[in-house]
């Protein structure tokens, strides 16, 4: 069972600006800590629209409207594939709070079957670092194929427990502790750790793969905001 993880997100303070050099000075407050780089990560991130069907929208409409995707298509899909899970691929309804795990070829079956069309790509990726009982991985989050600074996020996993309360104190004190670290570098901002509803998705106390990926649409509301196309 995959030990509990909390995801994080860089907040800048108003009017400040997103850089490289707060990605690294977060590398650095982990190794401070006396965290030990072990690798890199990437997790990624795709966001679907429903493509609308020719003919029968128009139809029902008089025949004089664009084609609209059927009212019982959620008009928008969430996919998450995780760097530790290379072999599953999740997708997130969240109008209707569902988190579906599948096989990594998923992104093809969707692109045959013409439902969805990917919209938006981002990849989060950086350096991971064991502290511990603490795996910290830290990265940016770009567009696909570019290079534009869109976010910086964290993952803190607690390798000892899979249980979400039992461990909810010892990852507020990491936090506490991290902010603090965090802080002496007077950057402009801090991290903000945002609390998943994990019982509106039907998930349980025990920490799995669908959590993670619960945590990062909820996390990424804001970002998929500023990034998703006009």
């Amino acid at each position: 069972m995959p030990a509990v993880k909390w995801l994080m997100h860089w907040h800048p303070n108003p009017g400040a600006t997103l850089n490289s050099q707060i990605l690294a000075e977060a590398c650095a407050c982990a190794e401070s800590l006396g965290g030990s780089k072990d690798g890199r990560w990437k997790t990624s991130i795709i966001f679907y629209r429903a493509m609308a069907r020719d003919g029968a929208s128009a139809a029902a409409a008089g025949g004089g409207g664009p084609p609209q995707q059927p009212p019982d298509v959620p008009r928008e899909l969430l996919g998450v594939a995780l760097h530790e899970r290379p072999g599953l691929y999740f997708s997130i309804l969240r109008a209707h709070r569902l988190v579906l795990q599948a096989d990594s070829a998923f992104p093809q079956v969707m692109e045959k079957l013409q439902s969805y069309k990917a919209r938006v790509t981002l990849n989060f990726e950086g350096f991971q670092y064991q502290l511990g009982d603490f795996c910290l991985r830290i990265g940016k989050c770009v567009p696909n194929n570019s290079e534009t600074l869109r976010g910086i996020m964290m993952e803190v996993e607690y390798y000892p427990l899979s249980s979400i309360e039992k461990s909810r104190a010892v990852m507020e004190d990491f936090f506490d502790i991290w902010q603090e670290t965090v802080a002496k570098k007077s950057l402009p901002g801090h991290f903000i750790h945002v609390e998943s509803n994990f019982s509106e998705y039907g998930l349980s106390d025990h920490y799995s793969f669908q959590h993670t990926a619960v945590q990062y649409a909820t996390c990424l509301q804001q970002l998929m905001a500023a990034v998703r196309p006009q």
